[in-house]
């Protein structure tokens, strides 16, 4: 008898030199490397993604504080997944086995349906879309309102970028962000966003990570000019990754665990489309009504 994977089947798509695995569970980044050489951090298919590696956050990313917000004046009260810090962390589709609707050598297409549940009264269709070609890995977003009234919600990613078999420590890092949320000890916000300039938070300009240690949300991702917002992880001779992302992912999340299984220090780079506790605050949630559906798209490629 065959033992399933915790990460659920495991399905390959190909370009070129270029690579992806994807999880059932989660429909998670597990590999994306090209020409051999690794782009994000990977684990074996039979654990659960170390820090939320790879995983997709809808119908929110971050925190809910206590689990508790509003919606048209009725209390919500979400399952309280950060224990720890008594939050409601990083949506409901991280743990649920996406269906694949489509798939090609070099793109598949996963659904799923975030449920009526405890602290979400409304239902949403959600939909991944991955696609490898010349220009790297594209992920595309969708959300559609299943429900009989207008819903806010927020999405995002966490991949572990990596520059190829670089020490994470050593490498040069560069951030579209021009501001930074303060926040608390439960990494919550506790007023508005700073500037960067002139702080050590600064990576507007590539510098190395070196001792630095975040769990930081950046703000104020402003876009360059083929109009996508950029961030990368470079190794010193400048090879690299490169994470892209549609303007209306205006934040991002930056988080240095010491402890990656296998690796020790990585980076996630997490483009988001607003911040920590934005259930709550307003802050850049995105609105869906009855019927629509929005799209939003983010990748990475090869520098």
């Amino acid at each position: 008898m065959s033992i399933r994977p915790v990460t659920g089947t495991q399905f390959e798509i190909a370009h070129g030199s270029s690579r992806c695995v994807l999880t059932e569970v989660g429909a998670a980044i597990r590999v994306f490397e090209v020409d051999g050489r690794p782009l994000v951090e990977t684990y074996p298919e039979d654990v659960l993604p170390p820090y939320g590696s790879g995983t997709q956050l809808v119908p929110w990313a971050n925190r809910v504080a206590d689990g508790r917000w509003v919606l048209d004046g009725e209390p919500q009260q979400l399952a309280l997944t950060e224990p720890r810090r008594n939050n409601a962390i990083h949506g409901l589709t991280r743990t649920v086995s996406w269906e694949v609707r489509e798939r090609t050598a070099s793109s598949i297409l996963f659904a799923t349906t975030v449920n009526p549940q405890p602290g979400w009264p409304v239902a949403l269709a959600a939909t991944l879309a991955y696609a490898l070609s010349d220009d790297g890995l594209t992920v595309t977003y969708g959300v559609e309102n299943l429900g009989d009234r207008p819903t806010p919600f927020g999405v995002g990613a966490h991949p572990f970028p990596r520059a190829g078999h670089a020490r994470t420590e050593d490498c040069v890092i560069r951030l579209a962000a021009e501001t930074r949320l303060p926040v608390d000890d439960r990494l919550l916000p506790t007023g508005s966003p700073v500037p960067v300039a002139g702080t050590d938070h600064d990576f507007r300009v590539p510098r190395p990570l070196g001792a630095t240690r975040l769990d930081t949300a950046f703000g104020g991702c402003r876009p360059g000019s083929d109009g996508l917002v950029h961030h990368q992880v470079l190794a010193q001779d400048g090879t690299g990754v490169d994470i892209w992302a549609e303007p209306v992912f205006g934040w991002v999340q930056v988080f240095t665990p010491d402890d990656y299984p296998g690796r020790g220090l990585a980076v996630a780079i997490e483009p988001v489309t607003s911040p920590p506790d934005a259930l709550n605050s307003g802050t850049d949630l995105l609105t869906v009504a009855p019927g629509e559906r929005w799209t939003g798209s983010w990748g990475m490629r090869p520098v």
